[in-house]
C-alpha cells in the first residue's frame, strides 16, 4: 500500500516537472521529471513483481540512476556556461 502512495507521488511529481519544463524550457526540470518518472515506474514495477526483498543490486542501480539525473541538473544548472 505504501509503495503504491510512493509511486503516484512521485508520478505526479514526474508531471508536474514536466510541465515546468514544457513552460520554461529549462532542462533542470526535464532531468527532475525523468528522475521521478524513473522512481515511479520502479516502484510499480517491484510492486507488480511481488518483490519485498529490495537487497538485490538493480534496486540499488536504478535509485541511483534516478538521483544521479537529480545531480546532474544541479550540476549543469551551476556549471558556467560556454562563452
Amino acid at each position: 500500500m505504501l509503495t503504491g502512495a510512493i509511486a503516484m507521488a512521485s508520478a505526479v511529481i514526474a508531471v508536474f516537472f514536466l510541465r515546468f519544463w514544457r513552460n520554461t524550457g529549462d532542462r533542470f526540470f526535464l532531468w527532475f521529471a525523468l528522475s521521478f518518472g524513473i522512481e515511479g515506474a520502479h516502484r510499480v514495477v517491484s510492486a507488480l513483481a511481488y518483490q519485498d526483498n529490495e537487497a538485490t543490486p538493480l534496486h540499488y542501480l536504478i535509485r541511483l540512476l534516478a538521483y544521479g539525473l537529480i545531480l546532474w541538473a544541479i550540476l549543469e544548472k551551476n556549471l558556467p556556461r560556454g562563452r
